[in-house]
């Protein structure tokens, strides 16, 4: 019953986080379901590789009400970029589900905890690309898409954070580059999801209602209460200013990263 609390309200606050600042949930997921699987003594050499797979297999579904505002309210996704990035992103996200089973719980959350520092600090100072080039071509978004997706499934988020400065950068508009990153999370999502599944599958040590490294009680839990939580975050981000409720997060992004470092 605790452990069910704990993720209904972890699901809650990555649902109102998301719409509130339009971030995905992964950054708020991952450290916490790390924490809660710590507390209930799940094995440590698993936990990480868990968060991250069920925080990937969240956003699966996240991802799709992002989408369905970003395209059929606002018909601001850019479908021609997502069809050049995705055969890149898919495989790229399934060799980081790949090169995370290669890798240590210890280093995997620590790589983790220095990306939420990249995060915070980025945010923090309100840091921004600038237009300065155009769109590669099959060659260059074959090997971006790849660098996205296999980063993004390492640390178990939807990539907005990587594709929205890379889409920027190449003279795409911030409105076009957050609902094209929107939508380039779903085969983030999937494909990363489908590694840790494929990646774990054999894996001894995990808790009962597995699949691989995706922990489905989790999972649905978060899932429901997310997408239950998110559309109250969005009527709020109207009425609270952006700059500090940002600067705020930063600031939650950072103590998590500290914590995914020193613990």
């Amino acid at each position: 019953m605790e452990l069910f609390f704990s993720y209904i309200g972890l699901g809650v606050i990555a649902g109102f986080v998301a719409g509130l600042l339009g971030v995905g949930g992964g950054l708020i997921i991952v450290p916490v379901l790390i924490l809660i699987f710590q507390v209930n003594d799940f094995s440590p050499e698993v936990i990480v590789h868990m968060a991250i797979g069920t925080s990937l297999a969240t956003i699966i579904f996240t991802s799709f009400s992002s989408i369905y505002a970003h395209h059929y309210r606002h018909k601001a996704v850019r479908w021609d970029i997502v069809k050049q990035l995705t055969p890149g992103i898919i495989v790229g996200a399934l060799f980081g589900a790949v090169i995370a089973d290669f890798i240590s719980a210890k280093i995997l959350q620590q790589f983790f905890g220095f990306f939420e520092l990249f995060v915070a600090v980025q945010m923090a100072l309100n840091i921004k690309a600038h237009a300065a080039r155009t769109l590669p071509g099959n060659a260059g978004t074959l090997t971006a898409g790849s660098g996205i997706g296999m980063i993004s499934s390492i640390v178990g988020i939807g990539g907005g954070t990587l594709t929205v400065p890379f889409l920027v950068w190449c003279n795409v508009k911030m409105q076009h580059a957050v609902a094209t990153s929107s939508a380039c999370g779903l085969p983030i999502a999937v494909a990363g999801c489908v590694g840790f599944i494929i990646t774990g599958w054999n894996e001894t040590g995990l808790p009962e209602d597995t699949v691989g490294y995706v922990y489905w009680p989790a999972f649905l839990i978060i899932v429901i209460s997310s997408m239950l939580l998110a559309p109250f975050g969005a009527w709020l981000a109207h009425r609270l200013p952006a700059a500090k409720l940002k600067r705020f997060f930063s600031l939650a992004l950072f103590v998590l990263g500290i914590k995914m470092l020193l613990s």
